[in-house]
């Protein structure tokens, strides 16, 4: 009855077929390696469950995403957002251009310097403009 219902999978019977063939040092140095790997992922599973534990519990009340209007993410981003830039202008010193004052008079446009030639003149007879 033992050799018509297998009790084994598939994949069990070509793992050991597989083992099977080999010195009985590598197959202890694999079954090792296979326990070792099982025992490795339970433990990252369980610290990685304990750190968010104590992350919710610790941790900084999480803003909810925000919706259509509201702020966007680089509102959330708090110490590493980036910081603002400087401009060129910013490093002139003494050269950088001056607000304008309402007092301070406006630089004179090309149409000053065009004297008699200048649209809008009418000339007169006796060549004065």
């Amino acid at each position: 009855m033992s050799e018509s219902m297998p009790l084994a999978s598939w994949k069990t019977q070509i793992f050991e077929s597989v083992l099977g063939f080999l010195p009985g040092w590598i197959q202890i140095a694999v079954l090792a390696l296979i326990v070792l790997a099982v025992v490795a992922s339970w433990a990252v599973r369980i610290r990685r469950r304990i750190v968010q534990r104590r992350a919710a519990r610790s941790g900084p009340p999480v803003r909810t995403a925000a919706h259509y209007g509201e702020d966007s993410g680089a509102h959330y981003l708090g110490q590493y957002a980036p910081q603002a830039q400087s401009r060129g202008a910013d490093h002139l010193g003494a050269h950088a251009p001056r607000p304008a004052t309402p007092a301070a008079r406006q630089q004179p446009s090309g149409a000053d310097f065009l004297g008699a030639y200048a649209p809008g003149q009418q000339r007169r007879g006796d060549g004065t403009a």
